[in-house]
């Protein structure tokens, strides 16, 4: 029975312990970080995927891609039609050119017949043919030159058409490869190679573990107390028993109350509501990890 007693009386010192250390912080919370959920954007097979959950990526860094060779052979498809378009555009100079030829020998057959005329060895009739010839010569010149035209130009569309959908291929060819959107941390994979992906479908998490958010929980008394872009303390758990210190910033301030989560501690546990906030930490040192504990305050306080 004494041994009960001396038990209880010792859980009942750690435990009032453990809440005067968590009364000298002005809140408490859980650190978060911006992570981002990289899905598939073009069906297939996954050809390769050279990631492991811890890994450390680069923005942009090329880590795998998604099988394209029927995107391949669709383009090539598309660029040979696209140049069978362009062998079958007429020549428009050839096609008129011997039109063009008669008119110019029409001309100077007219200009001879018009000297004759002029010494009485031609007939007005004669102008009148050769005039004649002329005009007929220009309106199938004009008849051409629209007609072929005409088709140039319905042929370039068709070429054109191929174009867009070759860019539209290697666009989706670019699309294959699978790349970090973000400096960070691989959080978790969710495709091995050799699996089939659909577009949307999930491949991995990745977050920047270098810059977290403490998110903690006021009580309305202290609103006032602090405002966006102040400068804070953090602070979390050290090996020895002692804490370890960071700069931080709030960077957001809920504008309605919640209630208060289970898991967190205010300074007046009567309060059922309260306000939640973001405090933005440098996590250089790479100590501080998702989910663990963490303290803030407000000002600067004595020891």
């Amino acid at each position: 029975m004494k041994r009960l007693f001396l038990i209880s009386s010792i859980a009942l010192v750690a435990l009032s312990g453990c809440n005067r250390n968590q009364m000298e912080h002005d809140a408490s919370g859980t650190f978060e970080t911006t992570d981002i959920l990289v899905s598939a954007e073009v069906p297939g097979k996954i050809e390769s995927l050279d990631i492991t959950e811890g890994d450390q990526l680069k923005k942009g860094q090329y880590i795998g891609f998604i099988d394209t060779t029927q995107l391949f052979l669709k383009k090539l498809q598309l660029e040979a039609t696209s140049r069978s378009v362009t062998v079958r555009k007429p020549n428009v100079s050839i096609q008129v050119a011997a039109t063009k030829d008669q008119i110019a020998k029409a001309n100077i057959e007219k200009a001879r017949i018009q000297r004759l005329l002029r010494d009485g060895a031609a007939t007005q009739k004669q102008l009148d043919d050769i005039n004649s010839q002329l005009d007929v010569l220009k309106s199938s010149l004009s008849a051409q030159m629209n007609s072929l035209t005409t088709s140039v130009q319905g042929l370039d569309n068709e070429s054109n058409v191929y174009q867009i959908q070759v860019a539209q291929i290697e666009d989706q060819l670019r699309r294959s490869r699978i790349t970090s959107p973000m400096d960070g941390t691989v959080l978790a994979k969710y495709i091995e190679v050799g699996e089939i992906t659909q577009t949307g479908k999930a491949l991995f998490k990745i977050a920047d573990t270098r810059h977290l958010f403490l998110k903690a929980y006021l009580v309305s008394d202290q609103l006032s107390e602090i405002k966006i872009g102040q400068k804070v303390t953090v602070f979390i758990n050290g090996k020895d028993g002692g804490q370890k210190s960071y700069a931080g910033e709030i960077s957001w301030i809920a504008d309605e109350a919640e209630f208060t989560p289970k898991t967190i501690q205010t300074k007046d546990e009567r309060q059922n509501l309260v306000y939640a906030v973001k405090i933005a930490v440098d996590n250089k040192d790479g100590v501080i990890k998702i989910g663990m504990y963490g303290d803030v305050d407000f000002s600067n306080k004595s020891n």
